[in-house]
């Protein structure tokens, strides 16, 4: 299986930094549901370009954070794009007096938990997409503090 994630800026340049991290986080979580990776692409665009999808698609003018897409049709693999509102997360970041980087991280997990078939339309599910996500970031936090692997020479 490609596990290909993928990341595309359609806005200007932005700190995201420790790609490599982010992927391997990502397939961790994903394996632990039993499923493989496929594409993942995460689409960085601003709140103009996140409304515009959202008005196309979905029928919605409301402003969003994030707006997930599934393809697949094989339920052992996840597969999609995921556009996400820089200008959200800045945003979110202040309101929830959170850091840029944790509330990017947060609104990518959410992302893949969608794909992964994780919903958030009620209250009761909403807090548990909200405990999967706070579990899936101290897992990243963990990872980005453990040494990295020397290669053999």
């Amino acid at each position: 299986m490609d596990k290909s994630i993928n990341f595309f800026f359609e806005v200007e340049p932005f700190t995201f930094q420790k790609r490599n991290l982010v992927r391997d986080w990502i397939i961790l979580i994903t394996s632990g549901y039993e499923v493989q990776t496929g594409a993942i692409n995460f689409i960085f665009v601003d709140d103009k370009g996140l409304c515009k999808i959202n008005r196309k698609y979905l029928k919605n003018n409301k402003l969003t954070d994030i707006i997930t897409f599934s393809y697949s049709e094989d339920s052992s693999v996840i597969s999609g794009d995921i556009f996400i509102s820089i200008t959200r997360v800045r945003e979110n970041a202040r309101i929830f007096k959170s850091t840029y980087t944790k509330e990017l991280h947060r609104v990518m997990i959410h992302g893949v938990l969608h794909l992964l078939g994780l919903s958030d339309g009620t209250e009761e599910e909403k807090e548990t997409m909200h405990k999967k996500e706070n579990d899936c970031l101290a897992l990243l936090r963990r990872m980005d503090k453990l040494p990295l692997k020397k290669k053999n020479s």
